[in-house]
Formats: C-alpha cells, structure tokens, sequence
C-alpha cells in the first residue's frame, strides 16, 4: 500500500512552524481526537477535484511522476498525490492506480485536470444519479484553482471588484456542494486552493503586465475564493474536515527555508514536458522536488502535496466523523 511521504524537518524559524500547525488546527477546538468514539474508518473515499488530485488511467500524475528504480518507467505508486496518500492511510487505492489487480478498489476518482467548480457540480450530480452517500463514505474536495485563473483573465475587461465577487460566487458554490454532502450523512475533507498569487504564472504575470499588480489581484481572487468557501461550510468537525492549503503554502513561502525550501519561484519541470508527462527524469538541472516548492507554473512538487496530504490525514483520521 501506499505511504503519506513523512514530513521533512528542519531547525531554522520554529515559530513559522509553530504557526502553521496553529493555522491548521480546524475551525472548531472540538476538532481532537479525544472527541472520536471510535476510530473513523470509511468504507470508499471518493475524490473530486482539478489535476492538483487526478490520476491519468495509466497511473502518471500532474507535476511530478515517480519513475521505477528499474526500469525509469512511470511509477504511480511513487510520488503520490495528497488523497492518495489519505487512501492509503485506510488501506484504499484508486482504480488509475491498482499496482496489486485488486477487482474491487475502494477509491472512485472524479479529479480531471482544468476542472472547475462548475465541472465538479456536474460530476457529482452525475455520481449521485446512480450512487448514494452514507456515514462510511469519505468524500474529498480540492478544486478552484482553475476557477480563479479563468476569472483572472477576463481583467481588465472586467473591473477587480466584479471578479473578487465571481471568485466569492463560486467558493460559495463549492461550499453548497460540500453541504449537501454533510446533510446527506457524508463525511468530507475539503482543502482550500493555494494562493495563486505565489505561483511561478502569478510572477510571471506581474513582470510582464505593468497595469496592476498582476500577483496581487489573484492573490485577492484567491482569498476571496477561499473566504466563501469558509464562511458558508458547515463545518463544526462532525462531518467536514477543514485542510487549510492556502496557509501551509504561504508558509512555506515565506519561510522557505524553515521548510527546507531553495526556490519557492520558479517550476522544477523543464518548460518543454507537460505537466503529465513531467517525471524525476525531467528536471531542470539544479531543481529537486524536496527543495522545490513548485513542480510547473501552478502546479506543487510532490513534497508540498506530501504536506497536505498529511493534513488530511491528521482530518480524517481525528476529526469526530
């Protein structure tokens, strides 16, 4: 099975690590595990989501992929995406990823790369029409990255203020969907986007447009996005998990080297491999994915997936589901 990647540690600024940690201890002190009766163990997980949590069919990744030792072949078991590593912490694997032929696997994946809230609202409902959700489901959410970019390049056509209340509009969507799972019986972790405004693309924007600062606006659409979202979940820890992904990435920004970080600006994949076909084979020259935050433009490395997914975790597996 599959492991979460540990934790990489390091000596430099403790009090940016310490305020992570506190960033990301959920919205309600009720979020411990003294509050669990008995240790939550779903029976499926199912995965919704942007390429930050797809798996193509044949196993590769969004950033960058894991090769076999052997045979430098891709390797989807490596290098996983942050719900994997939240499956496998409950013996689940999805089916684009079923190294063992299981018949049965008790992960279903919904994540498509560009998707949408909108793109998600629909897959959902399709999945509703044939299946139903109950207390042994847990659902998983990580999208609007896509969201926010989309309404970023409709400036300056449209002014700032009418885009930061598309980006509220459609946190706030995302949140009704989430919802509905809750008033349904599901249990659901749901991660916030990153802040877009840090991204490589975010900079590259701002060097080369000289209107506004182009980082700063999605910087604002990002935490407008992530503020609907909050403020309209349901989220008293009993049947949504919180992961806060905006503020671990913005730590680690801001901190790189508390986190072990040598370049928090640029993409380690070389700007002629996509995304999906991106591997440890294809790195610039002096990037690695442990010192790197960013794997391409928008994309993260698999060790800053690695940490939330371990945020995740710490969720599922405390949270009072």
């Amino acid at each position: 099975m599959f492991r979460a990647f540990p934790f990489r540690r390091s000596s430099a600024v403790i009090l940016a690590l310490a305020a992570l940690l506190a960033s990301c201890g959920g919205s309600s002190s009720s979020n411990t595990s003294s509050n669990q009766v008995e240790p939550f163990k779903p029976n499926r997980i199912i995965s919704f989501g942007d390429e930050t949590s797809a798996i193509l069919t044949d196993g590769r990744h969004f950033g960058v992929n894991g090769l076999n030792p052997d045979t430098r072949q891709f390797d989807c078991t490596q290098n996983p995406t942050w719900n994997q590593q939240l499956a496998s912490t409950f013996g689940m694997i999805y089916a684009q990823c079923n190294p063992y032929g299981l018949a049965v696997p008790q992960g279903k994946l919904f994540a498509e790369a560009g998707y949408r809230v909108a793109d998600v609202s629909d897959k959902l409902d399709q999945f509703l029409a044939d299946d139903h959700l109950g207390p042994k489901d847990l659902v998983t959410f990580l999208v609007g990255m896509n969201d926010v970019i989309e309404i970023y390049r409709q400036f300056p056509a449209q002014n700032r203020d009418s885009l930061i209340a598309e980006a509220k509009a459609r946190g706030t969507r995302l949140a009704d969907l989430i919802n509905r799972i809750a008033n349904a019986n599901g249990r659901v972790i749901v991660s916030t986007i990153y802040d877009m405004g840090l991204t490589p693309f975010a900079l590259t924007e701002k060097e080369n447009r000289t209107d506004v600062d182009r980082a700063v606006l999605l910087d604002d659409l990002s935490q407008a996005f992530n503020t609907a979202l909050r403020v309209r979940l349901l989220n008293d820890g009993r049947y949504i998990g919180l992961v806060l992904a905006d503020e671990t990435v913005q730590q680690m920004a801001r901190f790189p080297y508390a986190f072990g970080l040598a370049n928090v600006s640029q993409g380690a994949c070389r700007a002629n491999v996509s995304a999906q076909s991106c591997s440890t084979d294809t790195l610039l020259a002096d990037a690695a994915i442990s010192t790197w935050l960013w794997a391409t433009d928008t994309l993260l490395t698999p060790s800053v997936q690695s940490r939330i997914g371990q945020i995740a975790i710490q969720r599922a597996h405390n949270n009072p589901f």
